[in-house]
């Protein structure tokens, strides 16, 4: 199947963990949840004295306590592992192991429970995964509705399998409100339309509004509405929900409007009413077992311009203006009836229509740093580019044998927030109008360099001998050469699997072909030109501002020389910025 999304439960007090999925190219068929019992979590802790702080575990509420051999920053140590009878246990017990007189730290006590099961059972959303199972048992039913997904156990092994892209039934939908006096304001104003299209040919704007329109059907009044919007989901049954902005008005609204109506918002695979997270600092509308994806969020991460609004970035995608009509002015052409109310119809399945093509376009990228990253889709839409790294460096340094280090404590935090390591080399322009210009770009300078200097923080060294180490100018800090550090392998794994891709790229004669590994290799390039700067991120736990300034120091010097070297053969530099810079040539060679 498809590995959609994943969440747990709890039954029988103890944790059932709820995979959500449909069968691999089959988007017509039934949703299924695979239900595993057999997980548990677990931390790890440093002991100041091994036998005695394991005896000091063992007497606390907890299912085993084991020593394990594992690298700290690349360091063989001893830990503890300490598993626990249920998620809820590890902040109810965190601060008491922490305080035993013979623990030294704990560490991965703050890693969600579904996100550990992903990453140790190393299974990778939105592909597909390999699964025994049996027929789930009454008792295990978790599905509130007649239209929910399939429950099965998990009775033997499930395995991730290498796939390409799954088919996936996407639905999107945007409303229109009444709101004759500004804002719209959910206490007082109605929805009156609810669009929505899909990429296997839906078309429909729901209202209470008559229209001889073929894509409008007409409901006595706002609870249907709603009421028809639920059970079209439920029909449907999509593996996304897509809106514009939907984190923070459509959904919210109709979950508002729906609680004044009595309506039932029974959204969720297994019957579940919408929900909302608390995602960074807004709350994301949340599906369970569909993937809900506010498409605004994605278009302010890979776009650059002026504004974001749906019409601005369907002309920069596509070339081409869509309908519009002022928020403003919505209630005058629904009052209006007529042509004008005809004109919002249009307008409203429009928005609709934008919402599914920009998806088809543009979420192919986030699909796939999902396949990378292994996080849910849901999440990693949400991330920002220095989560995602650090998420994929935790999968990582699991399959490495590394212990993660913790996030960086309040006071931590608050030491480094005030602190920045030095930027790229900037030349300013040479005024005037330039002809015979040419650019000189250093293909992923910093990712090279991380790789080519060896810069990790299990390199970082106070003393070396200068033949074992790498030292960076002007800082003159010290990497070792010798192993390769942990970051600098991830990276160098990354870079090389992107000009593998790139390589299939330009031999490829089939056009569907190149397109997924051109989205294959964006992927990678995003990810590996990320991890520089996150060194320098204040929240980040292999936080090294040592690392940071020694990166960009490289990469200054790198530049500087190149430049003065490029004069000697007939160059003359006429702007530089970071990692390129542009010269004119002039023809004269020096010796």
């Amino acid at each position: 199947m498809v590995l959609l999304d994943i969440d747990y439960i709890t039954r029988d007090d103890k944790a059932v963990v709820r995979l959500f999925g449909r069968e691999k190219n089959d988007p017509t068929g039934n949703s299924i949840i695979v239900l595993d019992k057999g997980f548990k979590p677990y931390i790890y802790v440093v002991p100041h004295d091994l036998d005695p702080c394991r005896e000091q575990l063992e007497e606390l509420d907890v299912l085993n306590v084991e020593k394990v051999e594992m690298k700290d920053l690349g360091r063989e140590k001893e830990f503890l592992k300490v598993t626990l009878k249920h998620p809820q246990d590890v902040p109810k017990l965190r601060d008491t192991i922490r305080d035993l007189s013979q623990v030294e730290d704990i560490r991965e006590h703050d890693i969600p429970f579904y996100r550990r099961y992903l990453i140790d059972k190393g299974l990778f959303p939105m592909g597909e995964v390999e699964v025994e199972v049996e027929t789930a048992s009454p008792e295990m039913n978790c599905v509130s509705s007649d239209k929910g997904a399939s429950i099965v156990e998990l009775k033997g092994q499930i395995r991730p399998v290498n796939s390409d892209f799954p088919e996936l039934k996407i639905l999107s939908l945007d409303i229109e409100v009444y709101n004759p006096k500004g804002m719209p304001n959910a206490e007082d104003d109605p929805i009156i339309m609810i669009s929505l299209s899909s990429n296997q040919g839906l078309r429909m704007v729901i209202s209470t509004a008559e229209s001889p329109l073929d894509f409008a059907e007409t409901v006595e009044d706002e609870a249907a509405m709603i009421q028809k919007f639920v059970e079209i989901v439920e029909d449907e049954n999509p593996d996304i929900l897509i809106g514009y902005n939907s984190d923070n008005f459509d959904f919210p609204y109709i979950k508002d409007r729906a609680a004044i109506l009595d309506i039932p918002l029974n959204l969720g695979t297994d019957g579940s009413c919408l929900k909302f997270m608390k995602r960074g600092f807004t709350n994301a509308a949340l599906v369970k077992g569909r993937i809900h994806l506010d498409l605004y969020l994605i278009m302010r991460r890979y776009l650059q311009l002026d504004r974001y609004t749906l019409e601005r970035v369907y002309l920069e995608l596509f070339g081409q203006e869509k309908y519009d009509i002022p928020g403003d002015e919505i209630h005058q052409y629904w009052s209006d009836g007529g042509e004008r109310l005809e004109k919002l119809f249009r307008y409203s399945l429009d928005d609709a229509v934008a919402v599914t093509e920009i998806a088809e376009k543009m979420i192919p990228l986030t699909l796939e740093l999902t396949r990378i990253v292994g996080q849910p889709f849901f999440d990693v839409a949400r991330m920002t580019t220095g989560q995602q790294v650090e998420w994929y460096l935790i999968r990582k340094a699991n399959e490495q044998g590394e212990v993660v280090p913790n996030k960086p404590s309040a006071s931590q935090y608050s030491n480094r927030r005030g602190k920045r390591a030095s930027g790229g080399y900037v030349k300013d322009p040479v005024k005037g109008l330039h002809e015979n210009i040419v650019y000189f770009d250093f293909r992923s300078l910093y990712p090279s360099i991380i790789i080519s200097k060896n810069v990790s923080p299990d390199t970082l060294v106070d003393e070396c001998n200068p033949e074992k180490c790498h030292i960076s100018p002007e800082g003159g800090y010290m990497f070792l050469k010798e192993p390769p550090g942990f970051v600098p392998s991830i990276i160098g794994n990354i870079l090389t699997e992107r000009v593998r891709l790139k390589t299939l790229m330009k031999e490829s004669t089939d056009d569907e072909e190149k397109k997924i590994l051109n989205v294959q290799q964006e992927a990678l390039k995003r990810l590996a030109n990320s991890m520089y700067g996150v060194y320098g991120y204040s929240r980040f736990r292999w936080y090294r501002l040592e690392c940071a300034d020694a990166i960009t120091a490289w990469g200054r010097d790198y530049i500087k020389k190149t430049m003065e070297k490029s004069e000697k053969f007939g160059f003359k530099p006429v702007y530089a910025d970071t990692d390129g810079f542009y010269a004119v040539y002039e023809g004269e060679v020096s010796d």
